[in-house]
């Protein structure tokens, strides 16, 4: 009953306001925000103690357990490392202007880098490499642990490779354009 009054309530201000259309019914808009946001992923198991001599698992929840993790490093169809799905940059394609920086977070539970790489390669975990050689960039790429971020800016216009240097099929793609002008 109380539900009803309140949708009721907000259905007359919408109306008084001279809107035909209830306000909660109104399309929404993403923020800007989540235009410059790369968010690195894994769903490991907490509870998998196979996951502690490589420094554990940070979530509270997850359901990939080591052994699942290492049946997926490789495919029959590939040659090269496929790695776990749910190991990935959350989105792998991301557009920004010239002038806006990048925010970089670690919602998994395990460490992850986001680095930029001249072309993608292996990580600097030879196991999890699976053929590839390390990129360059990886020898000395900084860690992001469990649940911290980063920002990224100053990057031209142009595209940009990121990849975690320990598991090397997370990748993305950062395409940065020029800065648009508005006309007024």
């Amino acid at each position: 009953m109380k539900k009803t009054r309140v949708a009721l309530a907000l259905l007359v201000a919408g109306m008084a306001t001279g809107s035909l259309v209830a306000p909660w019914t109104k399309p929404v808009v993403a923020d800007d925000d989540d235009n410059q946001k790369i968010t690195l992923r894994d769903d490991c198991d907490p509870t998998d103690p196979a996951f502690n001599p490589t420094g554990g698992c940070a979530l509270k929840q997850g359901d990939v357990n080591f052994a699942e993790f290492n049946g997926e490093l490789s495919s029959p169809l590939s040659l090269s490392v496929i790695g776990h799905q749910a190991w990935r940059f959350d989105p792998s394609y991301r557009k920004v202007e010239a002038d806006e920086g990048l925010r970089v977070r670690n919602a998994g539970g395990r460490t992850h880098t986001f680095t930029e790489v001249q072309n993608f390669g292996g990580g600097r975990v030879p196991p999890l490499n699976k053929g590839l050689i390390m990129a360059p960039e990886c020898a000395t790429a900084t860690n992001i642990p469990a649940g911290t971020g980063m920002q990224v800016s100053g990057l031209s216009v142009g595209n940009h490779r990121f990849q975690c240097c320990i598991h090397p099929w997370m990748r993305a793609i950062v395409k940065v354009k020029a800065e648009v002008e508005e006309d007024h």
